[in-house]
């Protein structure tokens, strides 16, 4: 009896020691004091000792004397750089921990070190976060460090391009022609009633079924008179991931024989970015964010490249708080839309749908007949597709 109730006791002991270890890992050195008196808890066998100061040589710039937190030496046999700190980071935690770790690290702390070593830079995992911190903090590369930033950028931006292009160009080619065959083999472009009586002369009688010999697919109507979309982007800080996927859908749009596509970016001033549609990562390595935002003068220049107003797309990608008498910006929106352009306002361009603009100017837009959404990419060639077909 004595033996068996013992082994729970020894069970739960340990059961509250790795407990008390986490708590001391998840509050930090701070609540090492406080801890001693629990039982089951000593300072000496504290478990996640290496884990601790990897994390408190991030999150300790938290803290200052303001706080009433003075920082010691530290425990550690030699003080962390950024480059042990990340191989150490990728040694001890979990691949979503570390990303986790190092998007605070540059957004947060402001680890610039990891953007401007070479090395380091090519050793984190592209993705959208690092992309934006690029973005942010590419003037301050030179070099072989901005070019290693370029191929980040570029496979990043490569495949968000291929997840996004096939539905865009389906969504947009046009309505399907049954005078075109088409090499794109798919159950949607299937004509079953040309299919049928192709293969009628292929009719087995004995088994009384068809023999298909010949698939018939039809093509898509490619109109003469092409639409035209202008899009004109805000690249203030706050819409960094609209201006992201702006480019890279704009790009998308230039290749496609049903559009004609213009781009530009504004804050105070306005940068035509037409020209580099052929390639969205020299397009977005000229982007500069931030700044103040002329929305109406963005406008009016948009306003100059229209053409064939009853066959254009006005999309405005703008968080709407202008900078400027927004008095100036509802007329230019209602002559737009007074011309006869179809004009959508997207207050954001993005998966997360979160944005942050001014409801008042929107509804204002609203009233006059703009389409006024955040959206998804794969909705805005949805939406361009349902209008131009």
């Amino acid at each position: 009896m004595g033996q068996a109730s013992s082994a729970p006791a020894a069970s739960s002991g340990r059961t509250s020691a790795e407990a008390l270890n986490r708590w001391r890992l998840i509050l930090g050195e701070a609540a090492e004091e406080g801890l001693c008196e629990a039982e089951g808890y000593s300072a000496e066998h504290f478990s996640y000792t290496e884990m601790d100061e990897l994390l408190a040589y991030l999150y300790d710039r938290e803290y200052g004397e303001e706080q009433g937190y003075r920082k010691t030496g530290g425990r550690g046999a030699s003080e962390l750089t950024v480059p042990k700190w990340l191989h150490k980071v990728r040694e001890l935690f979990p691949k979503q921990t570390v990303e986790i770790l190092e998007k605070q690290a540059l957004d947060r702390y402001g680890l610039t070190e990891l953007l401007t070593d070479k090395k380091l830079l090519q050793s984190l995992e592209p993705n959208m976060n690092l992309l934006k911190n690029i973005l942010q903090f590419k003037g301050r590369m030179k070099g072989d460090v901005l070019r290693s930033a370029k191929e980040i950028v570029r496979a990043v931006v490569e495949d968000l391009r291929q997840k996004l292009e096939s539905q865009a160009k389906a969504s947009i080619l046009g309505k399907r022609s049954r005078y075109a065959s088409s090499s794109v083999k798919s159950l949607r472009n299937l004509n079953f009633k040309k299919t049928i009586s192709r293969n009628l002369k292929n009719y087995d009688r004995t088994k009384g079924r068809f023999v298909i010999d010949r698939l018939y697919f039809d093509g898509n109507v490619q109109p003469h008179n092409k639409w035209n979309i202008i899009i004109g982007v805000d690249e203030s800080g706050s819409m960094l991931d609209s201006v992201i996927y702006s480019a890279v859908m704009a790009s998308i749009f230039y290749k496609l024989n049903a559009l004609r596509t213009h781009l530009f970016i504004f804050d105070t001033q306005v940068v035509d970015l037409t020209s580099r549609l052929e390639d969205p990562v020299d397009l977005l390595m000229n982007v500069q964010l931030g700044g103040g935002t002329h929305i109406a003068k963005a406008l009016r220049y948009g306003e100059t490249l229209i053409e064939n107003p009853g066959k254009t797309i006005y999309i405005l990608v703008s968080d709407l708080e202008e900078g400027y008498p927004i008095q100036h910006m509802y007329k230019a929106c209602k002559d737009i839309l007074d011309a006869g352009c179809k004009l959508l306002v997207l207050t954001a361009l993005d998966f997360n749908g979160d944005s942050v603009y001014n409801k008042h100017a929107a509804q204002m837009l609203t009233n006059m007949g703009a389409h006024v959404a955040a959206i998804t990419p794969n909705e805005l060639a949805d939406w361009i597709g349902d209008i131009i077909t």
